[in-house]
C-alpha cells in the first residue's frame, strides 16, 4: 500500500542493499590489492583479523564472484528507486551509461595483468572498477526517471483521426466505384468508394485544382456509359468532357440495346454543333411552361434577380417575356415558337406589340398591366417594367445564337427508351453571362421532359453547376424513382450561395446523399466536418509537479474529419459520405482517402482520342441568311396581323414607311454578304 510507513521501509531496504554492495566491493579491493594497502600504510591489526575471517567465505575470494555479488545488491537497491519522471530523459542515453559502466566494471580486472608497479596497478584497477560502478549507478537511477509511455509524437493528430473504411468492391448495374488508398493508424490500406445508388444524387465539391473532374467526374462518365446510361453533360470548359464522352461511347456502344445518338450544343464552332429549339412547341404545353422558360432565361441574364424573386420590377419583365413566348406558341400552332423569334418580336414599339399580343386572348391577362400603364401615360413605369427584359434579351441577338437556337436536329428527351441520346452542351468561361442563360434554358426544358415514368436510366452531369440557372431540386428529390442520376460539380457552398442564395444552397447540400469533397475552406469545410460527425479518439495529457511527472490517458468523441484537415487536402484526396440501398447496406459510409488514377494510362488514352467529327459545313453566309430569315418572318408576321386590325390613315402611312425601310435594310445586308463571300 502507498502509505508513509511503507515508503520509509522501502527506502531503508534500498539504502541497506546499497551499503551491502559497497561493503562487498571495499572488502574485495582490500583483499585483492592487500600488498598495495600495506605499502600505503592503510592496514591495521583488527582490520586484518576481520578480513582474515571474511576471506574464508568462498564467494569473497577471487575477482569474479565478489564483483558479481556487489553488482547484484546494487541492482536490488535500484529496483525501488522512484525518481521524478523527466520528459527529457532518453532511453538511448541511459543505455550508454549502463553498457559503458558494465564494460568498464567487468573488464577492469585486465589492469591486474599489466606490467607496472604494484601501487599503480592497484590504483588503476580500483579506479576503473569504481568508475564502472558509478556509471551503472547513474544509469540505473536515471532509468527510473524515464517515461515509459510518452506522448504521441503525431503533431497533427493524423493517426488518431483515422477510422475504418469500406474495402469491398460493391458493384451493381447502376453503381460507380472509385479505388482508393486510405490510412488506418500507421498503416496504408486499399479501399473503395462505392456509390451503389447514384440516383440519390452525387455532390462533388472542391476548389480549383482539387481534382473534381480528373479524379471523379471522368470516372463517373466512363462507368455510366459502360453501364448503358443515356446522358447529359454540361461541359463548362468545352470540349474536354465532350471529347472524352464521344470516345467512350464509341468504345462501349455494344453495351446498349439501342445505340444512343450523340449530340453537341456549342456556340463557338458551328460546324461541330447540332441545332435545337429549346422552346419547341411540343415541349410547351401550357402557359406555366412559357412562364418557367422566361424566368430561366431572364434569371440567367440577370443573376442578381435570383435573390429578388417576387419583386415588382423582377416579375414584370418575366410576365412580359412569358406573354411573347405564349403568343408565339399559340400563333399558327407554334410555327415561329423559337427564342430568336421572341427576341425580334420584343423589339417592336409598345403600341404595335401590345396590339399584336392582344390577338391571343390568354395573353391579354399577362399584358394588361403594361397596356394600362401605356394608356395612362405612365411611360417611366412602363420602361422600368419592360426595358430590363428587352436589354437583357438583346444581348442574345447574335447570328451564331440564332443559328443554333432555331434548328430542330433533336429533341431534349434524352432518356427516351426508343431513341436514347448522349447530349453534351459546351460553355465558354469567357462568355458565361450570355451562354449560361441559354444553356440554362436548355437544361430546364430538358428536366421537364425526362422526369417521367417508364424512361431509360439516365445521368445528368454538371461541371461547375453554379454557372447555370437550373432548378435541380425537384429533379434530385423526385428523379430517383425515375432512374435519374444527378452529379453536381461545385467549388464550394459559398459559390452556390452567391449565385442561388443561402436557402437554395442549404437545400442542395442537404438533399445530395452521396458527397465527395476535395480541398475547401471556410464555412464549407466547417459544415462538411459537422456532417461527417464524430468518432472516439484517444487523448493524452502530461502532468509535471515538484515531486512527480505523469501521463494520463482518456477517450472522447471528436470530429472524425476536422475543418482544418478538409482545408489542407491534397489534389486527389477526398472526404465524404456515400448512400446505400435497402437491399445492399454499407456499414462504413464515411471515407477519407486518396483516389487512385492510372496517370500514364489516362495520358495514353487521351492521346489516342478521335477528334469530334464535323457535323455539317457552315459558312458565314448560311448563318447570316438564317439571321435575316428570322427577322423577315417576324416582320411579315407583324405586317400580316396588323393588317387585319382597323387603323387610321396616319397609322397606315407610318406602317408603310416602316415596311419600306425594313425592306431596304434587308436588301443592303444581302448585297453586303455577297461582296464578303466573293472576297473570301
Amino acid at each position: 500500500m502507498n502509505t508513509g510507513e511503507d515508503t520509509q521501509g522501502l527506502r531503508k531496504i534500498m539504502d541497506f542493499s546499497r551499503l551491502i554492495s559497497i561493503f562487498i566491493l571495499v572488502v574485495h579491493f582490500y583483499l585483492c590489492c592487500y600488498a598495495a594497502f600495506v605499502h600505503w600504510g592503510f592496514t591495521a591489526g583488527i582490520t586484518d583479523r576481520i578480513m582474515a575471517h571474511l576471506s574464508r567465505l568462498s564467494w569473497l575470494n577471487g575477482i569474479l564472484w565478489p564483483k558479481l555479488c556487489a553488482l547484484l545488491f546494487l541492482a536490488v537497491s535500484l529496483l525501488g528507486v522512484r525518481g521524478k519522471k523527466d520528459e527529457k530523459a532518453v532511453a538511448e542515453n541511459i543505455s550508454v551509461y549502463l553498457v559503458s559502466g558494465l564494460l568498464v566494471y567487468g573488464l577492469s580486472y585486465l589492469a591486474l595483468y599489466l606490467n607496472m608497479a604494484m601501487e599503480r596497478m592497484a590504483i588503476l584497477y580500483i579506479s576503473l572498477s569504481l568508475m564502472g560502478y558509478l556509471l551503472i549507478l547513474t544509469g540505473g537511477s536515471r532509468l527510473s526517471r524515464l517515461l515509459k509511455d510518452r506522448l504521441n509524437p503525431d503533431v497533427f493528430n493524423a493517426e488518431n483521426e483515422t477510422f475504418p473504411q469500406e474495402e469491398r468492391l460493391l458493384d451493381n448495374e447502376f453503381s460507380v466505384n472509385l479505388p482508393t488508398v486510405y490510412q488506418l493508424k500507421n498503416e496504408h490500406r486499399k479501399g473503395w468508394i462505392n456509390i451503389i445508388n447514384p440516383f440519390r444524387s452525387i455532390l462533388v465539391a472542391g476548389s480549383a485544382g482539387a481534382g473534381k473532374t480528373y479524379f471523379v467526374i471522368r470516372h463517373i462518365i466512363d462507368q455510366q456509359i459502360k453501364k448503358g446510361y443515356s446522358m447529359f453533360i454540361y461541359d463548362f470548359k468545352f470540349d474536354d468532357l465532350t471529347r472524352m464522352a464521344y470516345n467512350k461511347l464509341l468504345l462501349y456502344q455494344d453495351q446498349y440495346t439501342i445505340r444512343p445518338s450523340f449530340y453537341i450544343i456549342n456556340f463557338e464552332d458551328l460546324e461541330r454543333t447540332h441545332r435545337c429549339n429549346p422552346l419547341a412547341p411540343e415541349g410547351i404545353e401550357d402557359i406555366t411552361d412559357a412562364s418557367e422558360a422566361s424566368r430561366t432565361i431572364l434569371m440567367g441574364l440577370n443573376r442578381d434577380w435570383l435573390k429578388k424573386q417576387g419583386d415588382f420590377f423582377v416579375e414584370s419583365p418575366i410576365n412580359f417575356l412569358t406573354a411573347v413566348i405564349w403568343f408565339l406558341r399559340k400563333y399558327e400552332n407554334g410555327k415561329y415558337c423559337t427564342l430568336p423569334h421572341a427576341i425580334e418580336l420584343m423589339q417592336l414599339g409598345y403600341a404595335e406589340l401590345f396590339a399584336l399580343l392582344e390577338i391571343e386572348g390568354e395573353v391579354g391577362v399577362l399584358i394588361n398591366p403594361f397596356v394600362s400603364a401605356m394608356r395612362n401615360n405612365a411611360q417611366a413605369q412602363l420602361e422600368g417594367q419592360i426595358a430590363s427584359a428587352k436589354i437583357g434579351m438583346a444581348r442574345l441577338a447574335s447570328p451564331q445564337l440564332y443559328y443554333v437556337l432555331s434548328g430542330n436536329d433533336f429533341t431534349l428527351d434524352i432518356n427516351d427508351p426508343q431513341n436514347p441520346k448522349l447530349v453534351c452542351m459546351g460553355n465558354n468561361p469567357q462568355k458565361i453571362e450570355t451562354y449560361g442563360a441559354v444553356l440554362s434554358l436548355y437544361v430546364n426544358r430538358m428536366l421537364k421532359l425526362i422526369n417521367k415514368k417508364g424512361k431509360q436510366k439516365c445521368s445528368l452531369i454538371f461541371d461547375e453547376y453554379p454557372t447555370l440557372v437550373a432548378n435541380l431540386i425537384t429533379t434530385i428529390s423526385t428523379g430517383r424513382s425515375n432512374l435519374i442520376s444527378c452529379t453536381l460539380g461545385i467549388q464550394s457552398i459559398e459559390q452556390v450561395k452567391k449565385e442561388y442564395g443561402s436557402e437554395q444552397a442549404e437545400i442542395i447540400m442537404g438533399i445530395c446523399a452521396n458527397m465527395l469533397c476535395g480541398q475547401v475552406s471556410g464555412d464549407s469545410a466547417k459544415k462538411l466536418s459537422e456532417t461527417f460527425g464524430k468518432i472516439m479518439q484517444d487523448r493524452q495529457s502530461l502532468s509535471i509537479n515538484s515531486s512527480d511527472t505523469s501521463i494520463s490517458r482518456s477517450t472522447q468523441m471528436d470530429y472524425a474529419i476536422p475543418a482544418s484537415k478538409i482545408a489542407t487536402l491534397s489534389s486527389g484526396e477526398f472526404v465524404g459520405l456515400v448512400a446505400d440501398s435497402p437491399d445492399e447496406k454499407i456499414p462504413q459510409k464515411m471515407f477519407h482517402a486518396e483516389l487512385q488514377n492510372d496517370h500514364e494510362g489516362i495520358k495514353k488514352e487521351e492521346e489516342n482520342y478521335i477528334p469530334i467529327p464535323q457535323i455539317r459545313k457552315v459558312t458565314r453566309e448560311d448563318v447570316q441568311v438564317n439571321y435575316l430569315r428570322i427577322k423577315k418572318e417576324v416582320a411579315e408576321l407583324v405586317w400580316r396581323e396588323l393588317d387585319k386590325l382597323p387603323k387610321g390613315e396616319k397609322e397606315e402611312n407610318k406602317k408603310g414607311k416602316r415596311k419600306e425601310k425594313l425592306k431596304k435594310e434587308m436588301s443592303m445586308q444581302r448585297s453586303k454578304n455577297k461582296r464578303q463571300n466573293l472576297s473570301m
